[in-house]
């Protein structure tokens, strides 16, 4: 694939599910986009090109003995993951990621959710395509390729961190004790000897990455080497276009619903309301691990489903500019900007240490570690030249410090925004 344009229509859960529990509680998971860049190649050619390396497929493993522990999906049903084997140098190194698929906030959403892949391991793919981070190809993923790479499985609605349950409507909220549950097993596979560890995820996955970290680090003796990687995790506490917080208010039925605060992080607890401290911009200045946050500036989730969503603009003001940055009116991209730079400056702190590494890109996108096209490709998005697969193993191996913040939309020709229909 050269940097010709491609111009690719796909079905994908870009909403992840949510957008529903932002909306009154009407639920839809798939919506239709397509990525842009700079030239247009036809769809025939598109998906020609796209059908060209058959990505690697790596089969379910349910966890034996969790419902003994209580590490249940929402329906009662067992957690689970995939795992491919590390090879030759990468045998004793681990890269876990945690799945995305946003939260349920409302007895209404979690019910309909328990009926979904992302409530009920009956519902989960029996097999999943690793591709980006998680791909077994040295020219896909030049410095994880040959890990233990493993994607678990989300299931709970509260990114790994709920502990509680409804029985009154067959409810088990059980995030924590599935991701403790999770990493015993991973521990019993050989994790427990790990020379180096990455625990990772994208979206509510990245979120959980945040929350996680350092008890992830602990898992660990001092000898293995551990970090932490976000992806599309900073979710903002934003005003919404109608002044109000739309995330804030579904954080807080998630948090309150779904009995968080038990396992959120007691430093910030201190200062802080169980809501605000489920933001990762109050939690990442006290994580102790490294870790490294990668973000689109204009995080495509954030723009649809938080800041403009049909809650804040009933009339559809926000429509046009919401699938494409192109149509937004110099009000609404001052708006934009503006909300660029609060997570700007929610990580000025955060950026100054020099254990922790930042790629934040002006792009219209969400989640670039698990796609090809976005986490290392010919054309893949970059920052003073340097690809995200490239910046985060630079990172990682200490390589060198990697502290890329990109200049605001639009001078990034390189993005891969998402433009929805």
């Amino acid at each position: 694939m050269t940097n010709r344009l491609r111009e690719w229509v796909l079905i994908l859960s870009i909403g992840f599910g949510v957008f529903g529990n932002l909306v009154g509680g009407y639920e839809f998971d798939e919506t239709e986009y397509h990525f842009n860049t700079t030239e247009t190649l036809s769809l025939l050619e598109a998906s020609s090109a796209a059908a060209a390396p058959k990505p690697l497929l790596v089969g379910l493993t349910l966890i034996p003995g969790a419902a003994a522990k209580g590490a249940v999906c929402l329906d009662g049903t067992l957690p689970g993951y995939h795992l491919h084997r590390g090879f030759e140098s990468g045998s004793n190194s681990w890269l876990i990621q945690l799945e995305g698929g946003g939260w349920c906030n409302t007895i209404r959403s979690c019910v309909y959710r328990k009926t979904t892949r992302r409530g009920s391991s009956n519902r989960f793919e029996k097999q999943l395509a690793f591709t980006g981070i998680l791909s077994n190809k040295a020219e896909e993923n030049p410095d994880f390729f040959n890990w233990n790479r493993v994607k678990v499985r989300y299931c709970d609605g509260a990114s790994f961190a709920g502990d509680s349950e409804d029985k009154a409507n067959n409810l088990q909220f059980r995030g924590q004790k599935i991701w403790l549950a999770a990493m015993e097993e991973l521990m019993s596979q050989g994790m427990r000897n790990a020379d180096q560890a990455l625990l990772s995820g994208c979206s509510a996955g990245g979120l959980a990455s945040i929350l996680h970290c350092d008890e992830f680090h602990s898992l660990f003796s001092g000898s293995t080497k551990v970090k932490c990687l976000a992806d599309a995790g900073m979710f903002m506490d934003a005003v919404d276009v109608s002044g109000g917080h739309t995330l804030r208010d579904m954080y807080e039925g998630v948090v309150t619903l779904q009995g968080v605060a038990k396992n959120l992080s007691p430093t910030c607890l201190n200062q802080l309301n169980p809501t605000s401290c489920f933001f990762p911009q109050h939690v990442v200045p006290n994580i102790k691990t490294p870790m490294f946050i990668l973000n689109a500036a204009y995080d495509s989730w954030q723009v649809l489903s938080s800041l403009s969503a049909p809650s804040a603009d009933p009339s559809g003001v926000w429509k046009a500019c919401q699938k494409n940055p192109g149509n937004c009116s110099p009000s609404q991209m001052n708006y934009l900007q503006d909300f660029r730079n609060q997570m700007l400056d929610a990580l000025k702190g955060f950026s100054k240490s020099t254990q922790n590494g930042l790629f934040v890109n002006s792009c219209f996108a969400h989640c670039q570690t698990e796609r090809q096209d976005t986490w290392f490709a010919d054309d893949s998005p970059v920052i003073n030249n340097k690809a995200i697969a490239l910046a985060v193993g630079d990172w990682f191996f200490d390589r060198s410090s990697v502290k890329e913040t990109d200049c605001p939309y639009p001078c990034d020709k390189s993005c891969h925004n998402l433009l929805f229909r």
